[in-house]
């Protein structure tokens, strides 16, 4: 197409956001990427750009301990943002992910209230389109000490692949959107007004974190460090596993910075090299911590937050694979760090990571490998016996949050003792089973089989 073409596209698409009454600055942060697009860039970042990130480069999260007097004195200082905007439609759902049950009864917003509660320090969440209505409603049932301050998350217009114009689909024109991932939270901090309504409290230091990610909420000894030695932006990062092996990866950039590279930033030639686990060694386990302050300055003065492009290409309607290809402009948070000249990388262990993207995920935030305290903090079962555990259940009868529910009635087994359970057919539990080591459950037959309360499975079943 030539350039003349794509000059009249973008004032499409400036028109359309216009109408949708977005704000300037979400308008230029896309025409900046939409230009990307343009030019034919694809946002790869290939391995020859980067070197692998070494131990010695990270901070490790015990090394900070002589720092919680610090974060203590800093929580006045201290804010929690959730990033909220998730449906879980891969599990089923088609209100917020964060509603859901996560632990002891409680739902994941439950949990991140009474954290912030906890630690007397003010919560925003950032919601989507998507996610607002119900998560507002939820609160005024909740009934927090204290409201959370709730934003929305922008959105860009989709672009059709072909002729890159703005896409149309009259009869469902919310699908002519979608969210433009989570390194929107600094265009959206700053469109909405958070960011100057946090400031003017003399709240500096944000920490931020997924809303499904209950074992993610503020140290105090990492507070400390943070505050006490000015870093402008800290990402905490985690040595990655067997299952982490298409997480995003921090690395060096040849330009000296640090970055995080997506598998959808990553050329194909290069996949099995982020995919090795010992070259690649660390992971983003997205949540980040960032100064407000550094955040508004740059702000002011690049005018954009100008993080790497993600471009994914996908079907304009996401339940349709014949539906016009298009392509979202999204931003991973954690890129940010390539933002910052003084930025860190702090090691922390999985207790700080547990999210819940799958049924198989939510088996084990439910189950006893970890435990919620009084003060709502999430502690590893001390009877727990394995590091990692690794649950896959039969997408048929588990997939859907619906059908997981129906076959834990009562609640998880216990897995304080497992390394793998695998279900293959339709199993139903009742109370107080246990797994120990690794099991394989198969049902091949069309009825129901049950596991009847008090069974101890330490070996493959076929029911």
């Amino acid at each position: 197409m030539d350039r003349s073409g794509t000059v009249g596209r973008l004032t499409e698409f400036i028109k359309k956001m216009k109408n949708e009454g977005l704000d300037r600055i979400v308008i230029d942060t896309f025409a900046y990427y939409y230009e990307k697009v343009v030019n034919g860039e694809t946002g790869s970042i290939p391995e020859n750009d980067i070197r692998p990130l070494s131990p010695e480069e990270t901070v490790i999260a015990d090394d900070p301990g002589r720092y919680f007097d610090f974060g203590k004195k800093a929580l006045k200082h201290a804010v929690i943002i959730v990033l909220n905007g998730g449906l879980g439609t891969s599990m089923g759902l088609t209100s917020a992910k964060s509603l859901i049950v996560a632990k002891a009864g409680k739902s994941f917003l439950a949990i991140k209230l009474a954290q912030a509660e906890r630690l007397g320090v003010q919560m925003c969440l950032m919601n989507s389109f998507n996610t607002h209505e119900a998560t507002l409603k939820a609160i005024s049932e909740i009934k927090p000490e204290k409201e959370p301050i709730c934003f929305l998350q922008n959105k860009f217009p989709k672009i059709l692949q072909d002729g890159l114009a703005p896409a149309s689909w009259p009869h469902n024109p919310d699908l002519e959107w979608n969210p433009p991932g989570h390194g929107d939270i600094y265009t959206a901090l700053h469109s909405t007004g958070i960011l100057k309504k946090l400031l003017d409290q003399d709240i500096r230091y944000a920490y931020i974190c997924n809303s499904d990610n209950i074992g993610g909420t503020i140290d105090e000894s990492l507070l400390g460090y943070f505050a006490e030695e000015s870093i402008p932006f800290m990402m905490e990062v985690s040595q990655r596993g067997p299952l982490d092996r298409k997480g995003g990866h921090l690395a060096r950039h040849r330009n000296g910075h640090l970055i995080l590279r997506e598998i959808a930033q990553c050329p194909k030639e290069d996949v099995d090299t982020f995919q090795n686990i010992r070259y690649h060694r660390f992971f983003n386990t997205n949540s980040v911590w960032i100064n407000l302050l550094e955040l508004h300055r740059s702000i002011k003065e690049h005018g954009l937050v100008q993080l790497p492009m993600i471009l994914n290409p996908k079907p304009l309607d996401p339940r349709n694979e014949n539906s016009p290809p298009i392509y979202h402009i999204e931003t991973a948070m954690g890129s940010a760090i390539s933002m910052f000249d003084g930025a860190q990388a702090v090691q922390v262990g999985k207790i700080r990571f547990l999210p819940v993207k799958t049924c198989s995920d939510l088996l084990v935030s439910r189950s006893d490998r970890f435990l919620l305290t009084k003060d709502y903090k999430i502690i590893k079962n001390p009877a727990t016996t394995t590091s990692d555990i690794n649950v896959t259940l039969d997408p048929k009868y588990y997939g859907k949050i619906d059908l997981f529910d129906k076959r834990f009635p009562v609640g998880a087994p216990s897995l304080c003792r497992c390394e793998s359970l695998t279900i293959d057919g339709d199993v139903r539990f009742e109370s107080n089973v246990t797994i120990i080591g690794n099991v394989t459950l198969r049902n091949n037959s069309a009825q129901q089989a049950v596991i009847k309360e008090n069974t101890v499975i330490d070996r493959d079943l076929i029911l």
